[in-house]
């Protein structure tokens, strides 16, 4: 069944598995999500479950907040999103998620807003080719041809500069690499959208749903605390 939690973006990182295998992950703070609101087909025409994320002050909040999020019993939330598809039977008004929520070796996908690059041109924004630098070449970083001349127009679509950035995008096929309980986080291979300390969406895969891998045994490098430090001989 589709699951899902919301998380920040906290940046990447790298673990190692037993083989001695390096793997690149993006660490994701997830705490604690509230659901603040089960919609119902009866009710609103669809189901979904609403979470709640991040704790607010008071003073930043608002009234409609304040009173929506205290039918769940909760402290106002800085972000409230839905996730369409899930068994809403399995949830209740003021319920409490955590990491645990997913295991290592699922599929995941990750959804968030992409880093704003401002106003680009067509070489960057749209990974287009230069023109020649030199021997009297007039065009070096331009668009290029607009069309042919009988429309008399652009057409939609065209590729020019432009805002670039602070796009909803979605990776897919993300797998979960290890859950860290202890400081609420989760570890997904590979990168993620956004900038960090962003938002993120973390959902049951569309396209593997149900599927998990084998979970990777990581290698810890905690220190054993009762070793005792080794004496060096200084004698020549």
């Amino acid at each position: 069944m589709k699951k899902g939690i919301l998380g920040r973006k906290i940046g990447m990182t790298q673990v190692f598995n037993k083989d001695g295998k390096l793997i690149p992950v993006t660490v994701v703070y997830v705490g604690t999500n509230v659901v603040s609101q089960i919609k119902t087909i009866e009710n609103d025409g669809y189901e979904s479950i609403q979470l709640a994320f991040d704790d607010q002050r008071e003073v930043l909040s608002n009234k409609a907040k304040m009173g929506h999020l205290k039918k769940a019993n909760t402290t106002p939330k800085r972000f409230l999103r839905e996730f369409r598809g899930v068994d809403i039977t399995n949830y209740e008004l003021g319920q409490e998620l955590h990491a645990d929520l997913f295991e290592a070796g699922e599929i995941v996908d990750v959804t968030g807003t992409t880093k704003g690059k401002g106003f680009q041109g067509v070489i960057k924004r749209h990974n287009q080719s230069r023109g020649p630098m030199g021997h009297g070449s007039h065009y070096h970083r331009r668009p290029g041809s607009m069309g042919t001349m009988r429309p008399m127009r652009v057409f939609k679509g065209k590729k020019l500069p432009g805002h670039m950035g602070v796009e909803t995008v979605t990776i897919q096929n993300l797998e979960v690499v290890s859950v860290d309980m202890e400081n609420g986080c989760l570890l997904i291979k590979g990168n993620v959208p956004g900038a960090k300390k962003s938002l993120v969406m973390i959902k049951t895969a569309v396209k593997n749903e149900g599927n998990k891998n084998v979970p990777n045994e990581l290698v810890s490098y905690n220190a054993d605390s009762n070793t005792e430090p080794v004496e060096q001989n200084t004698e020549a």
